[in-house]
């Protein structure tokens, strides 16, 4: 099976699992585990204050910004990994991220961080020459190079971003993935959507939607 299909079966299954009977609790799943199991966990469940969530980390974006987990404090964000050079799957990626700012461009309550899988060569001169040929809004959309190691420790084993599902990896495999991960305003994963495929972003802005009226 290759990585493509892999990936794209464990959006499959959120969804699929998203369409079936909802217990009590929130319209959105949460996602705790490598294998994108969703749970539905209501604020009064004994599981709630143990769901995952993404630790501190802080990275430069594209203006040379510091972008740390109180950049997001209290908003919706969005986030994947590409790098610059790549001629594969970030064009798309890049592209249906770049649909996600335009319908979100004027709500401070969302924003988009892009990791680099390539920090090493993607330093902030590159980052800023791509996101202008790409349209990037600085504050809206931010384009994160950093240390390596932490960028690939955060993907694989915080954003469950590796390419094998359901396996961390040793960490030193390189990162090359089309998953999406939607997080809610208190860094836990609520969906994972396939980048390339204008349709996955379609339920990505109604699930944006969708956690908006979440208290």
């Amino acid at each position: 099976m290759t990585r493509s299909l892999q990936n794209s079966l464990a959006a499959l299954l959120v969804l699929t699992a998203s369409c079936k009977q909802k217990p009590p609790g929130p319209d959105l799943p949460f996602i705790s585990k490598p294998d994108f199991t969703p749970e539905w966990i209501a604020k009064g469940d004994s599981g709630y204050a143990s769901i995952h969530r993404i630790p501190s980390f802080s990275f430069t974006d594209q203006d040379g910004r510091t972008v740390t987990e109180k950049t997001v404090e209290g908003k919706i964000y969005v986030a994947d990994f590409f790098f610059t050079r790549c001629a594969g799957i970030c064009p798309k990626l890049t592209a249906n991220m770049a649909i996600l700012q335009e319908s979100f461009k004027n709500d401070e309550e969302v924003i988009l961080l892009s990791h680099s899988v390539t920090p090493d060569s993607d330093s902030i001169p590159i980052l800023k020459k791509y996101a202008e040929a790409k349209g990037v809004i600085s504050g809206k959309w931010h384009l994160l190079t950093g240390p390596r190691e932490a960028i690939y420790t955060l993907a694989k084993k915080e954003y469950y971003a590796g390419d094998t599902i359901g396996f961390y990896q040793t960490g030193n495999e390189f990162l090359h993935t089309e998953n999406v991960i939607l997080l809610d305003k208190h860094r836990r994963i609520r969906g994972v959507y396939n980048g390339t495929l204008p349709l996955e972003m379609e339920r990505l802005i109604e699930d944006i939607g969708t956690l908006k009226k979440e208290e």
